[in-house]
């Protein structure tokens, strides 16, 4: 299911307040399209390799669960 037919995604601060600045949530937005077009895109150039989809899917997974916060204090 296309990204601009899934029910809005409500942001939220770590605090837990709701990020209602229409810019910031428009950019959010646009990230996660341009993600998923990404995403999408390496997906189909791997099957048209011959590459597992199964296999891309978990790489891709384990590539977001590696991602690090650059811009949090670190401990």
């Amino acid at each position: 299911m296309p990204l601009s037919q899934i029910k809005p995604i409500i942001w939220r601060s770590p605090k837990g307040e709701v990020v209602a600045c229409v810019e910031k949530n428009k950019v959010m937005s646009e990230n996660l399209q341009e993600i998923r077009q990404i995403c999408q895109d390496a997906l189909d150039d791997a099957v048209l390799m011959g590459v597992d989809s199964k296999q891309v899917r978990q790489v891709l997974t384990g590539l977001i669960a590696e991602l690090v916060d650059s811009y949090s204090p670190q401990d």
